[in-house]
C-alpha cells in the first residue's frame, strides 16, 4: 500500500545503536581537552599567588608572630580584625617610607626612560661596532642586584674610585659623603638604580623601534619629513602603548627596590633612604611584627593596583579609539 513505507530492518545479530556513554576524561571533547591544558597553569597560579595572598590577609587580621609560639594556622586565636590596618594607616613612619620610595622611584624611572629611549633612537642607524655596543649596554641588567649594590658601595666610599676621579678632574682633593649625607645618599641610590635598569628600557624601546612599519617611515622620508617630524607624528604615536607598558612595569618593579639600598646605606643615614621594602624588612624580621607588615603590604598592594589601573587607561583608550571611529564611519574590518 502507498501509505505504508517499508523500514529497513537491522542486520541480523546487531543491536540498536545505543547512545554513546560519556567518559570521565574524554579527550575528544574540545572543552575537556582545553580544560586539561590550562589546569596545570591554574594550579600553579593558585599555589604561587592566591594561597600566599590569602595567607597574608589572614595573618594581617591577627596579632600573631612567631615569638608568641604556635603555628601560623593557629593565628586565629589572636584575631583582632582590622586593628593592624588602622595602626598602619595612622603610622607616620609608614607614610614617610612610602613617600621616600615614591620620591626615589619618581626620579629614577623617568631618567631610565629618557636615557633608554635616547640610546634606542641612536641605535636606529647602522654604525661600526653596533652589535658590540648593544651587548655592552645590556650587561648591567644581567648583573644580580645584590652584586650591583656591593659594587656601588665600594665605588661610593670616601676614598673610593668616584671621589678619586672627581679629585683628578677638580685638581684638588674632593671628598663627597656619598653614603653618609642624607641628600647625597639618595642621589647615590638613584644612580645605582638608573645604571642597572636603564638597559631594560633600552631593550624595550629598541624592540619597539625595530617593529615600526618601514613603508610609512620611507613614505615620510620621501615626502621630505625631517627626523623630528617623523618622531613626533609617526614614532611617538605608534610607540605610545609600548611607552605606557614599559613605564608601568618599571614603576611597579622599582617600588620593590631593596638590594641596592640595603647594601649601600641600610636605609640610612637617619632613614633618608629607607624605602618601603626596607621598612617592611625591619618591621617583619627585626621587630617580628609579622601581622603589622602583612597589613602594610596589603595596603600598598591596593595603592599600587589603583595607580596601575589609572596609568593603563591611555592604553585602553588608544585600543578602543580605532574601533569607535570605524563604527562611526561604517568601516568593516
Amino acid at each position: 500500500m502507498q501509505g505504508n513505507v517499508a523500514t529497513p530492518s537491522a542486520p541480523p545479530g546487531s543491536a540498536a545503536a545505543a547512545p554513546r556513554k560519556r567518559r570521565f576524561l574524554d579527550m575528544n571533547n574540545t572543552r575537556t581537552f582545553a580544560g586539561m591544558l590550562i589546569t596545570p597553569a591554574q594550579l600553579v597560579l593558585l599555589l604561587i599567588i592566591i594561597f600566599p595572598l590569602g595567607l597574608e590577609a589572614y595573618i594581617s587580621m591577627t596579632s600573631w608572630t612567631p615569638t608568641k609560639g604556635g603555628n601560623w594556622w593557629e593565628a586565629w586565636q589572636y584575631w583582632i580584625w582590622f586593628e593592624n590596618y588602622v595602626e598602619v594607616l595612622t603610622d607616620p613612619a609608614f607614610w614617610q617610607a612610602l613617600g621616600r620610595t615614591f620620591l626615589m622611584v619618581g626620579i629614577a624611572v623617568p631618567l631610565e626612560f629618557l636615557l633608554g629611549f635616547g640610546l634606542a633612537l641612536l641605535f636606529m642607524d647602522e654604525f661600526r661596532g653596533k652589535a658590540v655596543f648593544h651587548t655592552v649596554f645590556l650587561i648591567p641588567m644581567m648583573i644580580v642586584p645584590a652584586v650591583t649594590g656591593y659594587m656601588f658601595y665600594m665605588l661610593f666610599q670616601s676614598n673610593g674610585p668616584i671621589n678619586a676621579v672627581l679629585s683628578m678632574v677638580a685638581g684638588h682633593t674632593v671628598t663627597v659623603p656619598w653614603l653618609t649625607s642624607e641628600t647625597v645618599a639618595v642621589i647615590a641610590v638613584i644612580i645605582a638604580e638608573v645604571w642597572q635598569w636603564t638597559p631594560l628600557m633600552f631593550l624595550i624601546f629598541v624592540s619597539g623601534l625595530m617593529g615600526l612599519p618601514e613603508d610609512q617611515m620611507r613614505a615620510a622620508t620621501m615626502l621630505g619629513a625631517s627626523f623630528w617630524q617623523k618622531f613626533r607624528y609617526l614614532m611617538l604615536p605608534m610607540l605610545t602603548p609600548i611607552i605606557v607598558i614599559a613605564l608601568v612595569i618599571r614603576f611597579m618593579e622599582a617600588m620593590k627596590i631593596f638590594d641596592a639600598i640595603f647594601l649601600l646605606t641600610g636605609g640610612g643615614p637617619a632613614k633618608a633612604t629607607e624605602s618601603f621594602s626596607i621598612f617592611m624588612y625591619k618591621a617583619a624580621f627585626l621587630n617580628f611584627r609579622w601581622s603589622y607588615a602583612a597589613a602594610a603590604a596589603i595596603i600598598v598592594l591596593v595603592i599600587m593596583t589603583i595607580i596601575a589601573s589609572y596609568a593603563l587607561r591611555p592604553l585602553h583608550s588608544s585600543q578602543a579609539k580605532p574601533l569607535d571611529e570605524s563604527e562611526s564611519t561604517g568601516e568593516v574590518f
